[in-house]
């Protein structure tokens, strides 16, 4: 591409919608998983007698191993929330994007 295919897109409203509404999910996204993150080093700071506990009387998993896992699992599921809308949305927009700058 040339220069002034590039300034086109650089210049064009949609690119600027598509910039804005990527780094916002992305913000969004992030700040969900860092406020799961710091609660639950909260929980291991400030409520250890909580997570040392067992689920039940005669099991000897105790809630911190769920809660754990739970927090690994919520990192791919907010990946896969962000792959999900931008393959879709941010996709479609990239797209016009391209091809409104080649017309």
């Amino acid at each position: 591409m040339n220069d002034s295919i590039y300034l086109s897109i650089q210049n064009s409203p949609r690119f600027k919608e598509l910039v804005s509404k990527r780094e916002r999910f992305a913000w969004i996204l992030s700040v969900i998983m860092l406020g799961l993150y710091s609660a639950f080093i909260l929980l291991i700071a400030y409520g250890p007698q909580i997570l040392g506990s067992k689920i039940s009387p005669d099991s000897s998993i105790t809630w911190g191993i769920p809660l754990g896992v739970g927090l690994i699992l919520s990192a791919f599921v907010l990946t896969g929330v962000y792959v999900r809308r931008a393959n879709g949305e941010f996709d479609e927009l990239n797209n016009a994007i391209l091809k409104e700058a080649q017309q």
